[in-house]
């Protein structure tokens, strides 16, 4: 059984972690990954809940028109007092949580949030529940830090470590897993595959950050 990670299209706000629509890139990202994936044959579809998960499986599935699965389990890492906030702001307020962070000494949890190990302990279970539900092919849509997290249990790492996989990962990128029910366990095929994107550069992650 293949899943096909994607992360959600690029969002209409530079805020931490705010709950809003896809903006005009966002769609566009989303409509390329559909297009990307249609060979492959997808039978299903989930998404977390939160609004830009949701778009970019609505979009994508334009391609597909599989049934659409809401996981609240697959949303993105708790930013906790961090949410709404800009960059700015975070470094100003928060500044020593991030330098904390990238020392990537102990899995540090977001002041009020949660941290890597928490993020799988909730993600994981229910792509486990996906990978034995009889699908062949499927597509979900979560988020960066999910992605990280989950991949870093998945590949026995240190939680703290997650920040390592993946330096940008893509809106609109594919990241593959193989599961082998015999071996119970999951195999990295791919990762932040952003191929269907690099024709057009302003869908690129570096034309969006300052």
């Amino acid at each position: 059984m293949r899943l096909y990670l994607i992360r959600h299209g690029r969002q209409c706000s530079k805020l931490c972690n705010v709950d809003v629509d896809l903006s005009e890139e966002g769609w566009r990202q989303a409509a390329l990954v559909g297009e990307r994936l249609f060979p492959s044959k997808i039978d299903v579809v989930y998404s977390s809940d939160m609004v830009r998960a949701v778009q970019t499986a609505e979009a994508a599935n334009l391609y597909w028109n599989v049934e659409h699965i809401i996981r609240p389990e697959l949303r993105e890492i708790c930013f906790g007092e961090l949410e709404g906030m800009s960059d700015e702001a975070i470094e100003e307020k928060y500044g020593y949580v991030k330098r904390e962070m990238d020392r990537m000494e102990k899995d540090v949890p977001y002041p009020g949030g949660e941290c890597a190990a928490d993020v799988a302990a909730r993600a994981l279970p229910a792509l486990k529940e996906i990978a034995v539900s009889g699908s062949k092919n499927a597509a979900v849509v979560t988020h960066g830090g999910v992605i990280r997290s989950v991949l870093a249990c998945i590949l026995g790492m240190n939680p703290a470590k997650s920040r390592l996989i993946g330096n940008g990962i893509e809106n609109g990128s594919i990241t593959e897993l193989l599961y082998e029910p015999e071996k119970d366990r999951f195999t990295l095929l791919r990762l932040n595959d952003y191929a269907h994107l690099e024709k057009y550069p302003e869908l690129l992650r570096e034309s969006w950050i300052d």
